[in-house]
């Protein structure tokens, strides 16, 4: 049993820490929310900002605030096609593709034409997306007083899934039918114009910039060979299968080349960091308000009982 007249006297003495570690927790707690927050919010806004500023689309009359760069498309196991990309921001502005026929080996050239772009989608998305987390950051600026962890948390859950949403636009190429292809504007940007027999497709790979070509030959309207049409796949095999038109066509050829773009996975290091400061600060914002509602929910009786 429990001395009423000791408990009594020895009370001071017995919640004078505790209310001085609850007074630590407390001011802890503050500082983490008026302070630490914020500065983990500005090092991401640094971060996202420099990460954008790499998508930033041409504006006109100001290209050389992102300049065109140059890649060489190029294979370790095949030759049959060889090529340079011109690449600004999310733009295609140039490309130059020489591919070798495999009946006749016979080189064919083609290039953009001068008056079209092609943008890469995954690019964009990426940027969009980047920018998104970049408005949310900046709606809570050092004069904004977070008043809870949930809060804090609330706000980092949002950024981290725009960020998980711009990382996996460049890490998972969209998939796509061969009818899709066979019909993408992409087909329309070459001079002179692709023939019916070939068919290319540009996207990106983590920080790779990839090139494929498929080649194709008419299947016989009357022939025997079973017909089944292929589904939608990043890249597809030779025999794939498609209708388009009436008519059908199976892959004979397929030829990827790929070069790799510096800054592209220099953003993928951005978003892998941003994402790891996200989760740094929602597991420090759990410590503390664990900590802190410990703290107050610990009845005195029970830390009475401990000392006894």
């Amino acid at each position: 049993m429990l001395n009423p007249q000791r408990s009594l006297s020895e009370l001071p003495k017995m919640s004078g820490p505790s209310q001085a570690e609850r007074a630590v927790l407390e001011e802890e707690f503050n500082w983490l929310l008026k302070e630490e927050v914020h500065a983990v919010l500005k090092q991401l806004q640094d971060i996202l900002k420099e990460a954008s500023r790499r998508f930033s689309i041409p504006t006109p009359g100001l290209e050389s605030q992102l300049k065109q760069e140059n890649f060489i498309l190029g294979s370790s196991t095949m030759d049959q096609v060889k090529g340079v990309l011109t690449l600004q921001g999310e733009a295609l502005t140039q490309a130059d593709i020489n591919l070798k026929t495999a009946k006749s080996n016979h080189v064919m050239h083609f290039t953009f034409r001068d008056d079209k772009q092609w943008k890469l989608q995954q690019i964009q998305d990426a940027r969009n997306h980047v920018n998104q987390a970049l408005q949310l950051l900046s709606g809570r600026d050092e004069s904004y007083h977070f008043k809870t962890g949930a809060e804090v948390n609330k706000l980092m859950d949002a950024v981290m899934l725009q960020l998980t949403r711009a990382r996996n636009r460049l890490t998972t190429p969209a998939a796509m039918t061969l009818p899709e292809l066979a019909t993408s504007g992409l087909m329309k940007m070459f001079t002179p114009p692709m023939p019916g027999d070939v068919m290319v497709n540009f996207y990106i790979n983590l920080s790779k910039l990839c090139l494929t070509v498929y080649q194709l030959h008419a299947m016989q309207p009357n022939t025997t060979k079973n017909f089944r049409p292929s589904g939608s796949s990043v890249l597809h095999n030779p025999g794939a299968m498609f209708e388009l038109n009436n008519a059908k066509f199976e892959v004979s050829q397929v030829h990827k080349v790929e070069c790799v773009v510096p800054w592209l996975n220099n953003t993928l290091v951005f978003f892998t960091i941003s994402l790891q400061l996200c989760q740094q600060l929602k597991d420090k914002v759990g410590d503390v308000c664990g900590s802190r509602t410990l703290s107050h929910n610990t009845p005195l009786v029970h830390r009475i009982h401990g000392s006894e």
